[in-house]
């Protein structure tokens, strides 16, 4: 600001002034300024005139695991529309699934004064929002709830889902069926575990252990999952996916696997309806799932203080093919 001042001649309480908008400058001494600000490329610092007025910063922070996973990227998509509705931009981080990451980020976006959080929890130890929480921050966790604290969480309905992929793949007469899901330490993939063992016993099938396989789904994983569930004489029927990434690595993994098993996904993703056979998914709105927990944010910067919140979406069977299979 005093580089403009010095080119225009004028004080840099002026040149306050005119970035401010504020009133009792003459006209030419304006022109003056807006051409200095316009030739030095001048940029006023949005945040610290913020934080110096207490007022909104205009942003809110998301966290999630992976930006560059396509379900996310459709999660950050639907909350930066919510956002924008309310004259807000969204800065958003990727955790690695990594609590820490997620800590690092979480005070990183708090720091620079975001008017609220969104957050894909990575770990079960979310305390250290506590202060940020009573200063006045607003924090909604989606798709997995916080782990030793009480706040607004947006889920789906990863039981209930479950539960369904196991009935439909029962109908379809299999009595052997595995579950391969992601790594034990994420709470989606306990409660779809969850899910299966409920699903098998309302299925009236005797719950096998060995048949369910949870691991980070790595390409290598999923492959040992697949020697062991699928191959052999007692080999399981029919599999279900515990997400999109799982899913991906089975169908790479079940190229050569026959008679092939019957696949349930949970998630769907891009051009699973075009493979042969199309695969069958435990479908939800990812959209929707960003835009109830953007909207439950921005209730809360708005003033609502009413106790935390749990939303849980819906999800629905979307038979293809796939999971049609007989056994």
């Amino acid at each position: 600001m005093s580089d403009v001042a010095r080119l225009a001649g004028v004080s840099i309480k002026t040149v306050s002034r005119v970035v401010n908008d504020e009133p009792a400058v003459h006209p030419e001494t304006a022109r003056r300024v807006v051409a200095a600000i316009e030739q030095l490329g001048f940029r006023r610092n949005l945040g610290a005139r913020n934080l110096r007025r207490g007022s909104s910063t205009g942003t809110i922070g998301l966290i999630v695991e992976d930006v560059g996973n396509p379900f996310y990227s459709e999660l950050n998509r639907a909350v930066e529309k919510i956002s924008t509705s309310f004259g807000r931009h969204v800065l958003t981080g990727s955790s690695d699934e990594n609590s820490d990451r997620e800590r690092e980020l979480a005070l990183e976006f708090c720091s620079r004064r975001v008017d609220g959080l969104l957050i894909v929890p990575a770990g079960a130890q979310h305390h250290y929002l506590v202060p940020e929480m009573r200063a006045g921050t607003p924090v909604v966790f989606l798709d997995r709830p916080a782990g030793d604290i009480v706040a607004d969480t947006v889920l789906v309905d990863n039981l209930g889902g479950t539960i369904e992929a196991v009935a439909h793949l029962a109908r379809q007469g299999h009595r052997r069926i595995a579950f391969v899901g992601d790594s034990p330490d994420i709470f989606t993939a306990t409660e779809r575990l969850r899910g299966f063992r409920e699903g098998c016993v309302r299925a009236g099938l005797r719950y096998d252990e060995r048949l369910a396989v949870l691991r980070t789904p790595t390409q290598e994983n999923v492959l040992d999952a697949v020697d062991r569930l699928l191959t052999g004489p007692d080999r399981a029927t029919a599999v279900i996916a515990g997400n999109n990434r799982v899913a991906v690595h089975l169908l790479r993994a079940l190229t050569h696997v026959t008679p092939r098993p019957a696949l349930v996904s949970f998630d769907d993703f891009e051009l699973a309806d075009l493979l042969d056979p199309p695969v069958t998914v435990i479908g939800h709105d990812v959209s929707r799932l960003g835009k109830a927990a953007a909207e439950l944010l921005f209730a809360r910067i708005h003033g609502e203080d009413s106790p935390p919140r749990k939303v849980v979406l819906p999800v629905h069977l979307v038979p293809r093919g796939s999971g049609e299979v007989a056994p």
